[in-house]
């Protein structure tokens, strides 16, 4: 069976060829180091022997479409190499082997790149000319000046910034960079990221990486984290006011004489939670409760953690005790879990916790392992706003 016609290396497959070189910024960064990339040899497909024979015109055709396409033809492109094939039959024939393109030049007006080149030209030059650490990512990455060309030199003026005001401690919407607003920032983080990281010295950034971890990585403000909390004793409200949004710097800072405080993971449940003598419910926020390591006065006071029974309800228990060692569960207990298995669920299989746990209760550690382990069943959990109101109302009472 003859060869496919249509496997055969085409003029468009040529031009396709010196496009990936651009495309995988080869070309841009040979340009840059003044490389030699050129000549450039691009084998082709082409026609066996066997297709000389069984497919001779076609073979005459594809030949004649290539040499049509050469600059011997059009006068610039690509040039045509030979190899001669020996037929029985034919006798001896030449056909085109490689496509080679001559110069730089030659490629970059195959694929229409001329301009875009000598533009990738300015736009290196001026960042080199500023930041001569940058020469290594510029090679890697050739194409991303040309991406962001509209807005490369605004792109310079945020580096000069940064380099010359590193760590600055304020928020984004204060600097104060000529033709440069806050969005633009916003919107290029990923890229600022990559460049910041070169251009600034160590010591003025901070290990952490990813586009919301921007600003605390170059010593820039972030939103603060919010808390939420409701007070449960009108005798405690502040300033008439009961349920409070505030940046846990400030909840740090209040003078409250609430003995008691309860933390609860769902919103609805501390939106419901009764009234209690003497107590604030706070908003979990699941394992950000982290943030209450930064509130001192919480160390005084008696502490309630109210999470899901699953294995994540007592991993963030766990890890809430060790920052607040005395806080003591609620509604976290073999009795609960029991009294409703009418309401079990199932946790995800991906998701599951199955990690060691040591600063748990024997009786809390001995419901985490039949939960981890399977042991009445698949992966069961018990949400916490599924837990009957009434019990909840029994238990969180004071003593």
């Amino acid at each position: 069976m003859g060869e496919a016609r249509n496997a055969w290396s085409t003029p468009a497959d040529i031009v396709a060829g010196v496009q990936r070189l651009w495309d995988s910024g080869a070309l841009l960064a040979a340009r840059l180091d003044n490389a030699p990339l050129f000549p450039y040899e691009l084998r082709l497909r082409q026609p066996g022997v066997a297709a000389m024979g069984e497919q001779f015109e076609q073979v005459r055709s594809w030949v004649a479409m290539l040499k049509a396409g050469s600059r011997a033809e059009q006068g610039h492109g690509y040039d045509l190499t030979w190899r001669d094939i020996n037929h029985r039959q034919l006798g001896r024939n030449s056909i085109p082997f490689a496509a080679v393109i001559d110069t730089e030049a030659e490629a970059l007006r195959m694929i229409g790149r001329v301009r875009d080149a000598r533009q990738f030209d300015t736009l290196a030059a001026a960042t080199l000319s500023s930041f001569p650490e940058l020469r290594a990512w510029v090679r890697s990455y050739p194409r991303k000046l040309l991406e962001h060309a509209s807005g490369w030199e605004r792109i310079l003026a945020v580096l000069h910034w940064f380099v010359a005001h590193p760590r600055p401690a304020i928020y984004l919407r204060q600097l104060d960079i000529h033709g440069v607003d806050t969005k633009f920032i916003e919107a290029r983080k990923g890229l600022f990221a990559e460049l910041l990281d070169q251009v600034l010295p160590r010591a003025a950034i901070l290990d952490t990486t990813g586009p919301r971890q921007f600003e605390g990585r170059y010593g820039l403000l972030g939103k603060p984290p919010l808390i939420r909390f409701r007070m449960l004793d009108e005798a405690h409200y502040i300033g008439g006011l009961s349920d409070l949004t505030v940046p846990v710097t400030q909840l740090a800072q209040l003078r409250t004489g609430v003995e008691r405080v309860f933390v609860t993971e769902n919103d609805i449940n501390a939106l419901t939670f009764p009234q209690v003598g003497s107590s604030m419910v706070i908003f979990g926020g699941g394992y950000g409760i982290d943030r209450l390591a930064q509130i001192d006065w919480l160390r005084d006071r008696d502490i309630a953690y109210w999470g899901d029974i699953d294995t994540h309800g007592f991993a963030i228990l766990d890890r809430l005790r060790a920052v607040l060692p005395t806080v003591r569960s609620l509604l976290m207990d073999t009795g609960t879990f029991q009294a409703h298995r009418h309401l079990w669920g199932s946790e995800d299989a991906d998701k599951r916790f199955t990690g060691e746990l040591i600063r748990l209760t024997d009786d809390e550690h001995a419901l985490y392992d039949t939960l981890r382990d399977n042991v009445l069943g698949e992966r069961l959990r018990l949400e916490q706003e599924r837990i009957a109101y009434g019990w909840v109302t029994s238990a969180i009472q004071p003593e």
